[in-house]
């Protein structure tokens, strides 16, 4: 994206996204039989291999603790013990909380039916993972299930819903000194919009760490960044939240209860080991989870090169397409980009498969994904973002400040008013699928 200055206008040169018309039948057809074959046992051995790794990180660490004395090791100040002990620690949660990740995926499986053929073994065992994740299951499984249906619906997907030019209170669109695609923005326009919303690199950074802290809680709680038509006071712990549907309640109730026993076991371990054990050995692991969980789908869903539809122009097949593969962690080099992918189990690397079929469990998505790229690549569709990880979040979040009120394909714009990207045609007619929203 190049972009030039004109007796007080800037204009830039956009890429280009294909807008697919692709069927579901074309894409699933792409993908060989066996990808869509679900094991539990198979399932189950990578719940036990986190588990065993977790498990191997906390004696590690314990291991070393004991070794960081004095009488072990000779470092040139006092201070420097507990500032290796800090560090050590640090690593742990680090580590624990991004094979965590890995638990939270697979639970995430379960809700999607891709663990096992059973949906009792998949919905028992997604409870209790999930339980112990401090997630309520059953109800963020049906909102997620709504999410795949429409991912990328203005005004039916449930998360990372952009925010329009009215409801950020911004100044209207001015037709003469802008343009709706956002290739063209006055100097006046372009002053208006950025002492609106912001763009300073400090406000970008402090927003970005808040997203990643606090915003998997705020959703929940709260549903922020959800979808906007929903009343205020919405949330994934009420069972006649205006999301659920009355023949869900007693899953609602369910997701509840095992939440209150997520709170029970975290309060009564503080009584029993003492607060600092828990915020070292679980706590800080959690709020690791939380922000990979963010910093993942944020960065899947979110990008100046995605675009979002109004009803008009959605179809199943496009809000799938409407995602990124990322390499979470390979902008740090190749072994940290394998090391992130291996515990999370390629749900940053694959994601646009799991969006084409959400049933196909992880250990299958690798292959599943190759021959589906394959076929993308064919309608010129190349869905390959930039590594994961914070240097990205932060860009993503500087460039994406809003949508326009108007179009059925829309892009996001920057504070400028400028958008990086603008839709692109090919022959044939938009193909209507759908996705089968679970009826529990």
């Amino acid at each position: 994206m190049s972009d030039g200055s004109e007796k007080g206008i800037t204009t830039i040169k956009q890429n280009e996204c294909i807008i697919p018309d692709l069927t579901i039948k074309d894409l699933l057809s792409a993908i060989p039989a066996h990808c869509f074959k679900r094991s539990a046992l198979r399932s189950s051995l990578y719940i036990v291999y986190d588990l065993v790794v977790i498990s191997g990180i906390y004696k590690t660490a314990t291991f070393l603790d004991t070794l960081i004395s004095p009488e072990h090791i000779s470092l040139p100040h006092p201070l420097l013990y507990p500032a290796a002990r800090f560090s050590l620690w640090a690593g742990y949660t680090f580590w624990t909380g991004l094979f965590a990740t890995g638990l939270w995926v697979i639970a995430h499986e379960c809700g999607h039916q891709a663990f096992s053929e059973s949906k009792l073994i998949n919905n028992s065992v997604g409870w209790v993972l999930h339980s112990a994740l401090g997630v309520p299951y059953h109800s963020w499984r049906i909102t997620h299930a709504k999410h795949h249906a429409s991912t990328g619906h203005m005004t039916q997907d449930q998360v990372f819903v952009p925010k329009t030019r009215s409801q950020l209170g911004l100044p209207a669109f001015d037709p003469t000194k802008e343009d709706i695609l956002g290739s063209s923005v006055s100097d006046e326009v372009m002053k208006e919009l950025r002492e609106a919303l912001g763009d300073s690199p400090i406000g970008a950074t402090i927003g970005a760490a808040t997203y990643l802290l606090g915003g998997w809680p705020a959703y929940l709680i709260r549903n922020a960044s959800g979808q906007k038509r929903y009343p205020k006071g919405t949330n994934h712990f009420k069972p006649d939240a205006v999301m659920f549907a009355p023949h869900q309640r007693e899953s609602i109730i369910l997701s509840d209860i095992g939440i209150v026993l997520w709170l029970a076991g975290v309060t009564g371990s503080i009584y029993t080991y003492g607060f600092w054990t828990v915020f070292r050995l679980y706590l800080v692991p959690y709020l690791w989870v939380n922000h990979w969980l963010v910093l993942i789908t944020f960065l899947q869903h979110t990008d100046p090169l995605l675009p979002h539809y109004r009803a008009p122009e959605f179809t199943f097949p496009r809000g799938a397409l409407a995602t990124l593969n990322r390499n979470l962690l390979g902008g740090c080099g190749s072994i940290m980009g394998w090391l992130g992918a291996h515990a999370t189990h390629g749900i940053s690397e694959t994601h646009v498969l799991h969006h084409v079929s959400s049933k196909i469990p992880h250990y299958n998505a690798w292959e599943a994904s190759d021959a589906l790229r394959a076929r993308l690549e064919q309608a010129g569709l190349k869905l390959e973002g930039a590594p994961g990880g914070w240097g990205e979040v932060y860009r993503v979040f500087k460039e994406c400040k809003f949508v326009e009120d108007e179009g059925n394909i829309i892009f996001y714009k920057n504070a400028s008013g400028l958008a990086a990207t603008r839709p692109a045609f090919t022959d044939g007619s938009a193909s209507d699928s759908g996705i089968e929203v679970d009826k529990m």
